[in-house]
């Protein structure tokens, strides 16, 4: 490992360092069994449960190195593809290693045991595929990484395979992840990935197509290079806006589109956020949830400012998407416009917290379904998830449900579905 130069320290650095001492040890003829063995062999094991990987757990382990560090050399490729200079010699010397690694063979960490720990691992099948950590389509791009990269030819086919990687899917947290949030530390806040997404799409929700058209038409210009705005969605509870914007997500994120969830009370790290993502190869959006202010909070300035801009040219890679239950985001208090003698300037203050919605370019209202609408709905996700009821006892059934359960609303329908089924299911 100390030969290294670019690719040094790893994710899973110890599990690394343990498993080359291993394979040293069979390389010097040291047949004895090491308990250190099993230990790595549990731990390839916990991986494989957490990622979802199957195959050569070794060789997997190892593209999963290579696909998630950092550095001078990844971080390039996944802007440009191929580069040249020193820094490709680098990576070079770096791959020559690490396919040497690939061309270990694990099964003779056996060493003669009947067991064949290691044999097993070298072909590893689970009945579970799914991953803890990853989405489906990253953990097969990893598996089939891990594939190419045994089957390369030469170090020189081994440093394509890899380069192309991560020009098509990018490196590190943000290539293998689509959803974050902020972390606070002492120094700079952390972006740390979110591993249980909600898997939702634009097709699942019903209605609100007009909506879901201008969200579309707006990220799709943000995804393409062209003029795109900040968006508000505002509107009644549980109609959908949060859903919206985890299902746009969930669409484009093979685009390159990232999200951040960003809270009220870390907005004063939005500036160091911008300065984390601004050069890397993805459209993030600034996901904020439930957005609005009381009259005597101060954080709504650190968002007009982000809108706003300074001196600095804003990045282009970067977007605010906010939902809110408030048209205006911060509540207005007759006060506001009539007590003098505290504030000089007041009608310049009302105007200023007023004003920060129109910072938004797009606003798009999601009002409450009317009766007609909310059948709609309960139709169509009775339908979804196979619930076999006569439909007017449906509708029936689901009129006294939103009576003692908040109105009608999307979210209200789809609870209603899941009583349903809960019922089935304990019956």
């Amino acid at each position: 490992m100390n030969e290294l130069i670019l690719y040094r320290d790893l994710k899973y650095q110890k599990l690394f360092d343990q498993m080359l001492k291993q394979l040293t040890l069979i390389q010097e003829k040291h047949t004895e069994t090491m308990p250190e063995s099993c230990a790595c062999a549990g731990q390839l094991i916990e991986l494989a449960a957490s990622y979802g990987f199957e195959g050569n757990l070794w060789h997997c382990f190892l593209a999963l190195c290579l696909a998630d560090h950092e550095n001078a050399y990844s971080t390039s490729c996944e802007i440009t593809g191929p580069i040249q200079g020193t820094l490709n010699q680098m990576a070079a010397h770096d791959f020559k290693i690490m396919k040497e690694l690939f061309d270990q063979d694990i099964r003779a960490l056996d060493c003669g045991e009947e067991e064949g720990i290691w044999s097993a691992l070298s072909d590893y099948h689970t009945n579970n595929g799914n991953s803890k950590i990853y989405n489906g389509r990253i953990r097969d791009q990893i598996v089939t990484l891990a594939v190419e990269l045994k089957e390369a030819r030469d170090v020189k086919a081994f440093g394509e395979i890899i380069t192309l990687f991560y020009k098509n899917f990018g490196v590190g947290k943000f290539g293998l992840n689509k959803a974050f949030r902020v972390e606070e530390t002492d120094q700079e806040p952390q972006i740390i990935p979110i591993t249980n997404m909600d898997h939702i799409y634009l097709n699942e929700l019903v209605g609100y197509e007009r909506q879901k058209e201008k969200l579309i038409e707006n990220t799709e210009a943000f995804l393409d290079g062209k003029a795109a705005n900040n968006v508000l969605l505002f509107g009644d509870s549980g109609t959908g806006k949060s859903s919206s914007i985890k299902a746009i997500l969930n669409e484009y994120y093979d685009r390159g589109l990232r999200i951040i969830e960003v809270y009220k009370h870390q907005f004063h790290t939005l500036s160091k956020l911008q300065e984390q993502i601004k050069d890397r190869n993805y459209k993030f959006i600034i996901y904020m949830d439930d957005l609005s202010f009381e009259d005597s909070e101060l954080e709504y300035k650190y968002l007009k400012a982000i809108i706003e801009g300074g001196l600095a040219k804003k990045p282009g890679n970067v977007l605010i998407y906010a939902t809110s239950n408030r048209r205006h985001l911060i509540r207005e208090k007759f006060s506001d416009k009539r007590q003098l003698d505290d504030e000089l300037h007041n009608n310049d203050t009302v105007q200023e917290k007023l004003s920060l919605v129109a910072r938004f370019g797009v606003t798009i209202y999601y009002g409450a379904p009317d009766p007609a609408e909310f059948k709609e709905i309960v139709k169509q996700l009775a339908a979804r998830s196979q619930i076999s009821m006569p439909i007017e006892e449906l509708y029936q059934k689901a009129n006294i449900w939103e009576l003692n359960h908040g109105g009608l609303s999307g979210r209200t329908a789809s609870q209603f579905i899941t009583y349903l089924l809960a019922k089935e299911k304990n019956n």
